[in-house]
């Protein structure tokens, strides 16, 4: 764990050493669990590492992250970004979303085991956890890694920022013309685009990058139209 121990240094989170432990034993406990449950297609320490714990960090420098108390992560999967981030900052509240049950579960019960309490997993659906009124624009910020274009993750995501909060999505290297296509969702949704951050701006030395992060500010309430009910957003996003 010295590559995350070094990134830890450049990203200036404090650790006294309890932090990279915890982050190493959950990482045991996903890969021994993905050998019977299909929870990630990373298979040694090594990419584990960089493309699930450094690349959930990458925002953590951010003024919007780091002034945030509260944050949900949709599509959560075995818990990325979400569960670096909680590591990371156990003085925020992070709430796990995914749609499949089975994660979900696997993810509250090893977070509980190893004793990251400022985390709780919800099995859902975006698109109606974000008409319930305890979650309905309730965070200072969303992360999501989910696959998804643009246009349908605003849709997934901006519903459960607060006003004057911040939806960071992670996207692949090369999604300026996808981001440019979710111009009409962004404003419909009560957002406006504020910047996408790369490899060129985290400067951390002797890493490759799968994503880039889009930062996307919630400057409007989002309409009650939306979300639009259940697979809407996914097969006719908004254009």
């Amino acid at each position: 764990m010295n590559i995350l121990k070094e990134v830890f240094e450049q990203l200036n989170i404090e650790d006294s050493g309890d932090k990279v432990k915890k982050l190493q034993e959950y990482m045991s406990q996903i890969l021994f669990l993905n050998e019977s449950v299909n929870l990630t297609a990373i298979k040694t320490e090594e990419e584990f590492i960089r493309k699930h714990y450094v690349d959930s960090l990458l925002c953590v420098r951010s003024r919007e992250f780091l002034g945030a108390a509260t944050v949900v992560d949709v599509g959560t999967g075995a818990g990325f970004p979400g569960v670096p981030l909680a590591v990371a900052f156990p003085n925020k509240k992070f709430i796990l979303l995914d749609s499949l049950n089975k994660r979900v579960k696997i993810v509250n019960e090893v977070c509980e085991k190893l004793g990251i309490n400022n985390v709780r997993g919800i099995h859902g659906r975006a698109e109606e956890v974000a008409r319930q009124k305890d979650m309905r624009e309730a965070f200072d910020i969303c992360v999501s890694r989910a696959v998804a274009n643009m246009s349908t993750l605003c849709e997934y995501c901006m519903p459960l920022v607060k006003a004057g909060g911040t939806f960071i999505a992670y996207k692949g290297p090369d999604c300026s013309q996808e981001l440019e296509a979710a111009g009409r969702a962004i404003d419909l949704l009560g957002g406006k685009f504020v910047r996408q951050e790369g490899p060129e701006d985290w400067r951390i030395k002797d890493l490759t990058f799968d994503h880039r992060l889009i930062y996307i500010a919630k400057v409007n309430s989002t309409s009650s139209k939306y979300p639009r009910k259940a697979g809407t957003p996914s097969k006719e996003p908004i254009l």
